[in-house]
């Protein structure tokens, strides 16, 4: 049985694309039952109105691009949905420089729509790249490309034993739980605060947590959530696969808790980061001096901010002093840490550590 909504939806849908012009609201209603009403009946219009307007927020939030028609003044003159943008394009495969097209429908087929054709090599590259989706371990992300590939081979010649149905357990193996991407997609669409547990390692153990998610991004084989907790302004990174019992704010379903920093873009936020940038703890500030000129050490002096009086000298923001520690080891006796003591205490320790383990016999 078709739910009523549902049925509203099918019946909107045929009453744009069944038409190549803008229709007001009443010509559509003609083709909607449920959008009827009798002529005079004020209550009625404006309840049809209503549920209308809700039906196409609704299919607007699916991607299903319904225009609104306006004139210069800003009238609202009627709704279109172009078939073009509607409808996949029929789709082939270039085999020996011949585009092989799939067999359409004379009377009632959409000769309008576009055609894409796909050399084998473009193919190969589709698929390539839905693994690679899927070794990134987000449960959501894996089942929409696990459905684009299954709608692609309907027309196109894809081996099905390269649309797997789940990814490999090794790719899979320490990512995060489904149940939380799902709760975070949630909350990061409709702008709600979060509770969830944290696993810290430096006190290894789980810690309650309030905070405003603003993003998640996917760096160095781990994906991160960027939020802000309840009462600072700091945006800090949680690794996800340290996050258990996410619970979305329930109250006022439908209207923004929180909105994000002023200047805050996501892309800038994850690019180029590093170990010891990643981490929910607070922003901390280390100096080196670059003594050595290698290749290695230029380049890793780059990663830091100038220090004024000392041309030498980088300023690092650092959030975890472990990884920053370990990332200038390698770099030998030409890399001295200036400040802060802490930092110059966990290199002393590390280096030591480091030692032992090359000291032990074979």
């Amino acid at each position: 049985m078709q739910t009523p909504k549902l049925q509203r939806w099918i019946d909107l849908l045929a009453a744009l694309l069944r038409r190549r012009y803008a229709v007001s609201f009443e010509q559509i209603r003609e083709d909607v039952p449920a959008y009827r009403f009798t002529d005079g009946d004020a209550t009625a219009k404006d309840s049809a109105q209503r549920k209308f307007e809700r039906d196409k927020k609704e299919l607007r939030s699916f991607g299903i691009p319904i225009e609104t028609i306006t004139d210069e003044g800003g009238e609202v003159l009627g709704y279109r949905l172009p078939p073009r943008q509607f409808y996949l394009p029929y789709l082939s495969l270039v085999l020996d420089g011949r585009r092989r097209d799939p067999a359409t429908v004379d009377r009632d087929g959409y000769r309008s729509l576009d055609r894409l054709a796909f050399e084998a090599d473009e193919l190969k590259a589709v698929v390539d790249a839905a693994t690679r989706v899927r070794q990134l371990g987000d449960p959501g992300l894996t089942e929409d490309v696990t459905s684009a590939l299954r709608k692609l081979a309907v027309d196109l010649p894809l081996d099905a034993g390269l649309v797997r149905e789940e990814p490999d357990a090794e790719a899979s193996a320490g990512k995060a739980e489904a149940a939380v991407f799902e709760q975070l997609n949630d909350a990061l669409e409709r702008r709600k605060w979060i509770e969830f547990d944290y696993y810290s390692m430096s006190s290894d153990r789980l810690t309650p947590r309030q905070a405003a998610p603003f993003g998640l991004f996917f760096v160095s084989q781990h994906w991160y959530l960027a939020a802000a907790e309840r009462g600072a302004s700091q945006v800090k990174n949680f690794r996800l696969s340290r996050i258990r019992d996410v619970v979305v704010n329930a109250q006022r379903p439908g209207t923004p808790d929180f909105d994000a920093p002023a200047g805050f873009e996501l892309r800038e936020h994850a690019r180029s980061r590093n170990a010891w940038e990643l981490g929910d703890g607070d922003n901390g500030e280390a100096v080196v001096r670059f003594g050595a000129g290698t290749g290695a050490a230029v380049a890793a002096a780059s990663l830091g901010a100038t220090v004024e009086d000392d041309p030498d000298a980088r300023r690092f923001t650092v959030r975890r002093m472990d990884a920053f520690v370990r990332w200038l080891l390698p770099l030998g006796p030409g890399v001295e840490i200036v400040s802060p003591a802490s930092a110059r205490a966990e290199y002393a320790h590390q280096l030591e550590a480091t030692r032992a383990i090359y000291a032990r016999e074979p």
